[in-house]
């Protein structure tokens, strides 16, 4: 495993714990500046910290949302798809997140969906 994948899962494993812990403050810095979320599910594109705050803020903090690691299929050093279980005030959803981070370990995107 190449530093850059080390890096990929640590960035995945960090923002599944801050948003599990609901804590926005801890998971804004794991992007950066330009970073851009595009979920279809929510019909939404949110980009930057202000974008993903608002994002982090509805979707996982106002549901409730707890998240799951089921899986990450590394798609190259500093691409994977990572295969989410959510649950929270809205039931139950495998999600896929399709995270990208660049050579400091940063999340610049995510393409997330639902499966």
């Amino acid at each position: 495993m190449s530093e850059q994948t080390d890096k990929l899962c640590m960035a995945a494993d960090a923002l599944i714990a801050a948003t599990n812990a609901f804590d926005v403050e801890s998971a804004l810095p794991l992007f950066t500046a330009d970073a851009v979320i595009d979920d279809p599910s929510t019909g939404h594109r949110f980009d930057g910290h202000a974008g993903i705050r608002g994002y982090i803020e509805q979707y996982f903090i106002g549901y409730h949302t707890v998240t799951r690691l089921l899986s990450i299929e590394r798609l190259g050093n500093s691409h994977a798809r990572v295969r989410v279980d959510f649950t929270g005030d809205f039931g139950h959803e495998i999600g896929l997140l399709e995270i990208r981070v660049n050579t400091y370990g940063m999340i610049e995107r995510i393409d997330a969906d639902l499966e």
